[in-house]
C-alpha cells in the first residue's frame, strides 16, 4: 500500500514537468519566434530549427508528455 501511495504522490508532484519544459522551450525560441512573426522566411525557419532543435522536439513532443503526466 505504501508503494502505491508514494507512486501516486510522485506522479502528482511531477505534473509541473511538461509545463516547465514548454516554458523553457518557448524561452529558448523567443527571439526566433519574434523574427518569424515579423518576417517569415524559410531560411529563418531552418535556422531556428537547426540551432534550437531540442526546443522544437520538446514542443512537438509535448502531447506525449501531457498524456503521460495528466
Amino acid at each position: 500500500m505504501r508503494d502505491s501511495h508514494s507512486a501516486a504522490q510522485q506522479r502528482r508532484s511531477a505534473r509541473w514537468f511538461p509545463i516547465l519544459l514548454m516554458v523553457l522551450a518557448f524561452w529558448d525560441l523567443r527571439t526566433d519566434l519574434l523574427l518569424l512573426l515579423d518576417h517569415f522566411t524559410f531560411t529563418t525557419l531552418m535556422y531556428a530549427m537547426r540551432y534550437h532543435l531540442l526546443a522544437f522536439v520538446v514542443l512537438f513532443g509535448s502531447a506525449s508528455l501531457w498524456k503521460r503526466y495528466y
